[in-house]
């Protein structure tokens, strides 16, 4: 059990986000819960509470800067500085080229990449001064390899990957710890809008108790389902004319 750290956690309101937050209330830590819907955050806040947990909420709109800065602000004035930061927040959105949709696009480096950004920015200062801490990022295995009609979301998942790699390099002798997560495909709310099949799909809390205890042993990268990572691998070193044969009814 860990005692009295504090975990904050974006994109809390629903999917892996909700799931990792209770379990890492069950595991002792007081929970700081970023989202943009209120009422959700209070309701998820709640629930923790009634099981004896300590949680606080903000919302904010992670690919907001500013709302960041101030959400984590708040959170700290009220559980105490980060010990661990899990910048899970993300948004998907099919990728167009008739017309390219542009807008989406950048909603979706914003808030995927950029958004965690942002949220280690707020956190990170505190966890130099003290000198310990812990990072962890949501990418995906997506990040592995650009697939058509995802090069839009691939493109995010890739450059937060990028980021926190250069990141943990960076910090291995400052006491903080970076972990990137790379989930295969999750039950959440923003999956359930794919068109195509998704294999070795997993529910939401169990994605969350397979993340909580990569966190516990603080592991440089978390790729899982190892089904889906040798998936996504493998997909790497196969011809375009395959993949765009095999996928051409998943995109438009």
């Amino acid at each position: 059990m860990v005692q009295s750290q504090v975990a904050i956690i974006t994109g809390a309101s629903s999917g892996i986000g909700w799931e990792l937050s209770k379990v890492l209330a069950q595991e002792g830590y007081q929970v700081g819960l970023i989202a943009r819907r209120r009422g959700s955050l209070g309701q998820l806040a709640e629930e923790i509470r009634s099981l004896g947990g300590r949680a606080e909420f903000q919302p904010a709109d992670v690919a907001s800067r500013g709302e960041v800065l101030e959400a984590i602000r708040r959170l700290s004035e009220r559980l105490g500085p980060a010990d661990l930061l899990v910048a899970n927040a993300g948004v998907g959105h099919e990728s167009l080229v008739d017309p390219l949709n542009v807008d989406q696009i950048e909603e979706m480096i914003r808030v995927n990449y950029l958004g965690a950004v942002y949220a280690i920015e707020a956190v990170l200062p505190e966890m130099l001064r003290r000198g310990r801490g812990h990072l962890a990022g949501v990418s995906s295995l997506a990040a592995y390899k650009g697939f058509p009609g995802q090069q839009g979301y691939c493109a995010s998942k890739a450059a937060l990957k990028t980021f926190l790699e250069g990141l943990r390099i960076q910090l291995r002798h400052r006491g903080i710890a970076v972990t990137t997560i790379c989930p295969g495909f999750v039950h959440t709310p923003m999956t359930a809008q794919h068109r195509f099949g998704m294999p070795f799909v997993m529910n939401a809390d169990e994605a969350a108790r397979r993340i909580a205890r990569a966190l516990r042993r603080r592991k440089k990268v978390f790729n899982f389902p190892w089904q889906t990572e040798r998936l996504a691998k493998f997909a790497y070193w196969i011809p375009d004319w395959i993949i765009a044969r095999t996928l051409r009814h998943t995109y438009r």
